[in-house]
């Protein structure tokens, strides 16, 4: 599906016009002779980005990059750009009516929205807290799963090889990247008028001279014995990158290939920071990624 930009010449002065995404998405359901709740799901997704983004840029002037004072589900320090983006994204899926239920980390328990909806979401509203008080890159994650349609629907979680689109944004820099079950991995950039426009097929690179190795290096001597050995052998192979938001460092990874990892943790000094399951959470992050490195021709493994 290629980008259909066009351009129009009117009094000496060149227009440009991008594809937008919703039209890009409204060929793609078409083609496949699929409805539109589809297309309600995404606008409340994007217009939670767009609103998260507003708050992000600023942020340091309202006072809104600091601490909230709690502490989530993975006991972890909550921003207060946590619970404004988590309240921003639950506000627009309920407002869609398409989401029977969906499951952050920064909820406890599985949020019930309506039994009528059609898919299940798995989200992350702010992946990488710590950029926040610099004003850094964050990322805004997301999996999206759907109900049976053919019987009685359970409500149980569902897996990430479930999926029938995945995706992230990422903030304030207005990317955004959505990978479709069998129809690739494409990339949008958001422009003057906040659309998100020219689509991109994202294809990881097969010439190992662009590679790159993303993981937190602080913490390898920390990791399996296993692990330590293969960094000593190849790290060197690839160049270095790790920016601690998952979301800007796999945004690098689809643009020049390479390898993100996040080893579990089992050799740490303070053995109450020991994750031997690993850091990343499945349903909204691992699983997300590794959908949209699928559909892009990598390989992934949780």
């Amino acid at each position: 599906m290629p980008n259909r930009a066009k351009k129009l010449t009117t009094g000496g002065n060149m227009i440009q016009f991008e594809q937008t995404f919703n039209n890009f998405l409204l060929q793609h359901q078409e083609r496949h002779n699929r409805t539109y709740h589809f297309l309600i799901l995404m606008d409340a997704l994007i217009n939670s980005a767009r609103h998260i983004q507003h708050y992000y840029l600023t942020g340091a002037l309202k006072g809104n990059l600091g601490l909230a004072g709690e502490v989530n589900v993975q006991n972890e320090d909550v921003m207060r750009m946590d619970q404004i983006a988590q309240q921003i994204t639950i506000h627009y899926l309920t407002s869609s009516g398409r989401v029977i239920h969906a499951v952050s980390e920064e909820a406890k328990e599985i949020i019930q929205i309506n039994p009528e909806g059609r898919y299940f979401i798995y989200f992350d509203p702010l992946d990488g807290s710590s950029n926040i008080p610099h004003g850094l890159p964050v990322g805004f994650l997301f999996g999206i799963a759907k109900r049976n349609l053919e019987g009685p629907e359970d409500g149980h979680l569902r897996a990430g090889k479930d999926y029938i689109a995945a995706g992230m944004f990422v903030i304030p820099t207005g990317t955004f990247t959505l990978a479709l079950k069998d129809a690739g991995t494409w990339r949008f950039h958001i422009d003057e008028t906040m659309n998100f426009v020219r689509p991109t097929r994202m294809m990881l690179p097969e010439d190992t001279t662009s590679w790159e190795l993303s993981f937190n290096s602080a913490n390898r001597d920390t990791y399996s014995e296993k692990v330590q050995k293969w960094i000593a052998q190849n790290e060197k192979k690839y160049a270095f990158r790790y920016l601690g938001a998952l979301a800007g460092d796999f945004h690098r990874i689809l643009t020049n290939g390479g390898m993100f990892m996040y080893p579990a943790i089992v050799n740490h000094p303070n053995p109450k920071k020991n994750r031997p399951q690993g850091k990343l959470r499945l349903m909204y992050e691992t699983a997300v990624v590794s959908f949209m490195c699928r559909e892009a021709g990598g390989e992934a493994e949780a």
